[in-house]
Protein backbone atom coordinates (compact mmCIF):
# COMPACT_ATOMS: atom_id res chain seq x y z
CA UNK A 1 0.00 0.00 0.00
CA UNK A 2 2.77 2.43 0.46
CA UNK A 3 3.06 2.53 -3.40
CA UNK A 4 1.45 5.19 -5.40
CA UNK A 5 1.65 7.43 -8.52
CA UNK A 6 1.09 11.10 -8.30
CA UNK A 7 1.91 12.79 -12.01
CA UNK A 8 5.60 11.40 -12.67
CA UNK A 9 6.48 11.15 -9.25
CA UNK A 10 6.19 6.53 -8.63
CA UNK A 11 6.72 6.10 -4.50
CA UNK A 12 8.24 3.07 -2.98
CA UNK A 13 7.47 2.00 0.40
CA UNK A 14 9.49 3.68 3.06
CA UNK A 15 10.80 0.34 4.54
CA UNK A 16 12.50 0.06 1.13
CA UNK A 17 14.49 3.22 0.84
CA UNK A 18 14.77 3.74 4.77
CA UNK A 19 17.80 6.70 3.20
CA UNK A 20 15.05 8.95 1.56
CA UNK A 21 13.38 10.20 5.18
CA UNK A 22 15.21 11.74 8.06
CA UNK A 23 16.12 9.97 11.28
CA UNK A 24 13.36 11.20 12.93
CA UNK A 25 11.04 10.60 10.30
CA UNK A 26 11.97 6.91 9.91
CA UNK A 27 11.94 6.59 13.98
CA UNK A 28 8.68 7.60 14.07
CA UNK A 29 7.00 5.46 11.00
CA UNK A 30 9.03 2.27 12.44
CA UNK A 31 7.36 3.25 16.15
CA UNK A 32 4.16 3.07 14.54
CA UNK A 33 4.88 -0.23 12.27
CA UNK A 34 3.70 1.61 9.32
CA UNK A 35 6.96 1.19 6.98
CA UNK A 36 5.22 -0.60 4.35
CA UNK A 37 2.48 1.80 4.04
CA UNK A 38 3.50 5.14 3.56
CA UNK A 39 5.47 5.86 0.32
CA UNK A 40 8.47 7.86 -0.52
CA UNK A 41 9.94 9.79 -3.85
CA UNK A 42 13.03 11.26 -4.46
CA UNK A 43 12.73 14.40 -5.16
CA UNK A 44 15.84 16.96 -6.07
CA UNK A 45 16.49 19.16 -3.46
CA UNK A 46 17.11 21.75 -6.12
CA UNK A 47 13.66 21.57 -6.87
CA UNK A 48 12.11 22.38 -3.29
CA UNK A 49 9.76 25.15 -4.66
CA UNK A 50 6.59 24.79 -5.29
CA UNK A 51 5.96 25.19 -8.38
CA UNK A 52 9.75 24.14 -8.98
CA UNK A 53 8.19 20.41 -8.01
CA UNK A 54 4.85 21.02 -9.95
CA UNK A 55 6.15 21.93 -13.05
CA UNK A 56 9.36 19.25 -13.11
CA UNK A 57 6.95 16.28 -11.75
CA UNK A 58 3.85 17.17 -13.27
CA UNK A 59 1.90 17.54 -10.29
CA UNK A 60 -1.81 18.84 -9.71
CA UNK A 61 -1.13 21.98 -7.39
CA UNK A 62 -4.29 20.77 -5.39
CA UNK A 63 -2.48 17.76 -4.38
CA UNK A 64 0.32 19.47 -2.57
CA UNK A 65 0.84 20.85 0.82
CA UNK A 66 4.14 22.46 2.60
CA UNK A 67 4.87 22.12 6.02
CA UNK A 68 6.39 25.39 7.40
CA UNK A 69 7.97 25.86 10.70
CA UNK A 70 6.61 28.88 12.72
CA UNK A 71 8.05 30.17 15.60
CA UNK A 72 7.29 32.79 17.86
CA UNK A 73 7.95 33.80 21.74
CA UNK A 74 6.94 33.75 24.83
CA UNK A 75 8.17 35.39 28.46
CA UNK A 76 11.67 34.28 26.97
CA UNK A 77 10.24 30.72 25.55
CA UNK A 78 10.60 29.72 22.54
CA UNK A 79 7.19 28.52 20.91
CA UNK A 80 7.31 26.54 17.50
CA UNK A 81 4.81 24.77 15.60
CA UNK A 82 4.64 22.75 11.90
CA UNK A 83 1.79 24.10 10.19
CA UNK A 84 0.56 21.98 7.08
CA UNK A 85 -1.07 24.60 4.42
CA UNK A 86 -2.08 23.42 0.62
CA UNK A 87 -0.05 24.82 -1.71
CA UNK A 88 -3.24 26.04 -2.93
CA UNK A 89 -3.89 28.69 -0.20
CA UNK A 90 -1.65 31.50 1.34
CA UNK A 91 -2.39 31.68 5.58
CA UNK A 92 -1.67 34.38 7.41
CA UNK A 93 0.84 33.21 9.75
CA UNK A 94 1.25 36.19 12.07
CA UNK A 95 -2.41 36.74 12.71
CA UNK A 96 -3.71 33.02 13.13
CA UNK A 97 -0.64 31.18 14.51
CA UNK A 98 0.35 33.61 16.94
CA UNK A 99 -2.90 32.89 18.79
CA UNK A 100 -2.30 29.85 18.66
CA UNK A 101 0.67 29.76 20.00
CA UNK A 102 -0.15 32.56 22.53
CA UNK A 103 2.54 34.81 21.26
CA UNK A 104 2.91 38.54 20.33
CA UNK A 105 4.24 37.87 16.94
CA UNK A 106 4.95 34.56 15.00
CA UNK A 107 6.91 33.96 11.75
CA UNK A 108 8.63 31.35 9.75
CA UNK A 109 11.19 30.09 11.71
CA UNK A 110 15.02 30.41 9.58
CA UNK A 111 15.41 28.03 7.01
CA UNK A 112 18.69 27.25 9.00
CA UNK A 113 16.97 27.01 12.42
CA UNK A 114 14.06 24.75 10.72
CA UNK A 115 16.36 22.40 9.21
CA UNK A 116 18.68 22.07 12.08
CA UNK A 117 15.82 21.55 14.49
CA UNK A 118 13.79 18.96 12.70
CA UNK A 119 16.69 17.38 11.44
CA UNK A 120 15.17 17.06 8.09
CA UNK A 121 16.28 18.89 4.54
CA UNK A 122 15.10 22.40 3.07
CA UNK A 123 11.52 21.07 1.08
CA UNK A 124 11.54 17.87 2.84
CA UNK A 125 10.05 19.11 6.25
CA UNK A 126 7.29 17.08 7.25
CA UNK A 127 5.21 16.88 10.62
CA UNK A 128 5.85 13.29 10.70
CA UNK A 129 8.75 13.05 13.29
CA UNK A 130 8.86 16.63 14.00
CA UNK A 131 10.67 17.65 17.64
CA UNK A 132 8.59 16.41 20.73
CA UNK A 133 6.05 19.12 21.53
CA UNK A 134 5.37 20.90 18.61
CA UNK A 135 2.24 21.36 17.81
CA UNK A 136 0.39 20.79 14.12
CA UNK A 137 -1.84 23.00 12.80
CA UNK A 138 -3.48 21.95 9.71
CA UNK A 139 -5.33 24.03 6.86
CA UNK A 140 -8.74 23.13 6.95
CA UNK A 141 -8.75 22.33 2.90
CA UNK A 142 -8.26 25.44 2.03
CA UNK A 143 -9.34 27.22 4.38
CA UNK A 144 -6.92 29.58 6.65
CA UNK A 145 -5.85 27.51 9.66
CA UNK A 146 -8.64 28.18 12.30
CA UNK A 147 -8.02 30.48 15.56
Amino acid sequence: MGTFTLGALQSVPVSTRPDLVSPGVGAAIEALGIGDRVGVVEIDPELSDTAATQAAYDLPSDALANCVIVAGRREGEQRIAACLVLATTRDDINTVVKRRLDVRKASFLPRDDAVSLTGMEFGAITSIGRPEGWPVLVDGLGQPLAP
